[in-house]
């Protein structure tokens, strides 16, 4: 494996859902020549704005955002796709002289971006196709009861109404004997491709959960039950996996006539509050990360890039 110092290099900025990443990447893309490659696993997505928090036009307009926007809602998109075509972003931006920023909160396209997947396995058509026909015969709850029989650990990591997730679970189960927890688990990466100074902004729980239930405000301002209006009538069904995901699950489920607008509200801050809770287990495994305090991220985070820029 070649040195650090061989290898290019590249800032990561990660964090829960709500803390200020975005900020933060732009202004050390503005301060060291670089641009930003998005690393979040809905903001992929074409049409969905107001429920990802994709960077605003004029936080676009600042610094080229790369890896939004890349695929349609109903797109088969994995975490391997995306480490593929980020690879290839960075690859271009190296030969630029511009520093890759990658900037997001889904710890596992962070991770396959930098290490590459280890090993992989495709999916067996015929029998997710089963589970599906069975999804939509029996329903959500018939096939999430299998799931906690077979995976109860899936299970817990696992929303009830994502039948994405759960068939994909199952499907691994039903095809190699072993949990996919189990398979996520074990799971391996190969050697670091990049030089990589990872950052991880942090806040105390009572400022982040504050922010998070004023940006679910903020979107719900913004007009975000329209844009779900919109989605669903571009034809793109609530039972795909992106519009399974927090926020978008809650409102189809508000047009739905199954929660009321304040259920709608408080549950998704309840839900997104634990997505963040779980966002910062992830990082903290992560031996690499240097954790910076919202409130005081911009000096120590430059002076940080510009020693590793050095070195």
């Amino acid at each position: 494996m070649p040195e650090p110092c061989d290898l290019p290099k590249v800032v990561v900025i990660c964090g829960p859902t709500g803390v200020g990443k975005t900020g933060l990447a732009i202004d050390l893309a503005t301060a060291f020549n670089g641009e930003i490659i998005g690393a979040d696993s809905m903001q992929i997505y074409r049409y969905m704005d107001i429920g990802t928090a994709k960077p605003t036009p004029v936080e676009r307009a600042a610094v080229p955002h790369h890896m939004i926007d890349i695929a349609d809602p109903d797109a088969d998109f994995s975490a391997g796709r995306y480490a593929a075509m980020a690879r290839d972003r960075i690859g271009g931006l190296h030969k630029q002289g511009v520093l890759p920023v990658i900037t997001g909160g889904t710890g596992l396209y962070i991770k396959a971006c930098l290490y590459g997947l280890f090993r992989q396995r495709s999916a067996n058509n015929e029998v997710l196709e089963r589970l599906n026909r069975e999804a939509s015969q029996y329903g959500p709850e018939a096939v999430y009861s299998r799931l906690k029989d077979c995976d109860p650990e899936a299970a817990r990591r696992i929303n009830s109404r994502d039948v994405f997730r759960i068939v994909r679970a199952l499907e691994v189960y039903e095809t190699t004997g072993k949990p996919a927890s189990a398979h996520q688990d074990a799971h391996g990466f190969a050697e670091s491709r990049y030089d990589a100074l990872k950052i991880c902004l942090y806040a105390e729980r009572e400022i982040l959960y504050d922010r998070i239930n004023t940006r679910v405000e903020q979107m719900m301002a913004a007009g975000f039950v329209d844009e779900v209006k919109q989605l669903l009538e571009m034809g793109y069904s609530g039972d795909l996996k992106p519009m399974q995901s927090i926020g978008y699950r809650h409102v189809v489920a508000y047009l739905k006539g199954q929660a009321s607008w304040e259920e709608t509200v408080e549950t998704m801050k309840r839900d997104t509050r634990r997505y963040a809770k779980r966002q910062l287990t992830w990082f903290r495994a992560d031996p690499e990360i240097i954790w910076i305090d919202k409130k005081n991220n911009g000096d120590k985070a430059r002076s940080l890039v510009n020693t590793f820029l050095k070195q």
